[in-house]
Order: structure tokens, then C-alpha cells, then sequence
């Protein structure tokens, strides 16, 4: 079974592709998803749309991890986030593929075994779990990850 954990932006978008094995977890892969920040945001969407598509097709996901908006700080970041976060859904559900949505809370929970665990240690936690010699770069990729591991 192959999951895409996804961690929602406008300009960054993490993304990661585990599969479920009889042996334990693999890593398929893991990156992100940026668009210029020259382009208007319908512009953005687009190309987040089409990425995704990309790895829609590379990897054909069985499932789907993307997570929610729970709580944001910033104001003026959230209405372009969940519009991203929108267009990846609608690029998911669009191929028929099932898709789980996590909070924050339950990701980190999943992960590090406590839900306000902070960013260093969801961290920690998905290098040693996946067995990766390092932490992946950027944030968005390592969180894409553990969004993965909390709906395998």
C-alpha cells in the first residue's frame, strides 16, 4: 500500500510517498512543491495542481494523508493555504484516490507519542523511524512525512 502525506502551502507544498510493507515502512519519496512567488495565486494553484498531478501518476497512491488547517497563527496566510489546500484535494479526489484528513494534534500524537511535541522532535522521530541518515529538508518535506506515517 503506497500513501502521499501531504502538508499544505501556497508557496511551499511538502510532500511525501511511503509505501507499507509486510517488512515496515519504505520511503518512495519526499520533497516539495514550490511556485514562484512572482506568479498571481490562481497562477500558483495551477502549478501546485499539475505538480501534484506528477506525482499522482509516478507513484499511484493508494491513500492520501493531508493536513488540516486546525489552528493558524497568522491571519494573513490562512485564506491562501486552505485555498492550496483545496486545489489538492480536489487534484486527490479528482483520481479517486481515498483521502484521510489530520490534525496537527493527531499527526504529532501518531508520531512522537505526544500531541504538543514540537517541531524538533516530530523531526527526530520520522529520521529514526524511516531509518534516514538524515532529517529531510525542508520542514515541509519531514512534516509531509509524518503526516504519511500517521495515516499507515
Amino acid at each position: 500500500m503506497k500513501i502521499l502525506g501531504i502538508d499544505p502551502g501556497t508557496a511551499t507544498t511538502g510532500f511525501a510517498v511511503i509505501e507499507k510493507t509486510p517488512t515496515g515502512l519504505a520511503v518512495l519519496d519526499y520533497g516539495v512543491i514550490t511556485t514562484p512567488p512572482r506568479l498571481t495565486l490562481p497562477e500558483r494553484l495551477l502549478e501546485l495542481s499539475a505538480d501534484l498531478q506528477e506525482i499522482l501518476e509516478t507513484y499511484q497512491p493508494d491513500l492520501a494523508a493531508v493536513e488540516s488547517l486546525f489552528f493558524f497563527k497568522n491571519q494573513t496566510t490562512v485564506f491562501p493555504v486552505a485555498q492550496a489546500r483545496g486545489v489538492i484535494i480536489y487534484t486527490i479526489a479528482r483520481e479517486r484516490i481515498p483521502i484521510v484528513e489530520l490534525t496537527p494534534l493527531q499527526v504529532k500524537q501518531s508520531i512522537t507519542g505526544y500531541g504538543q511535541a514540537d517541531k524538533k522532535q516530530v523531526q527526530k522521530m520520522v529520521k529514526q523511524i524511516f531509518a534516514l541518515e538524515k532529517i529531510p529538508q525542508p520542514d515541509d518535506a519531514a512534516d509531509a512525512l509524518a503526516i504519511a506515517f500517521a495515516a499507515s
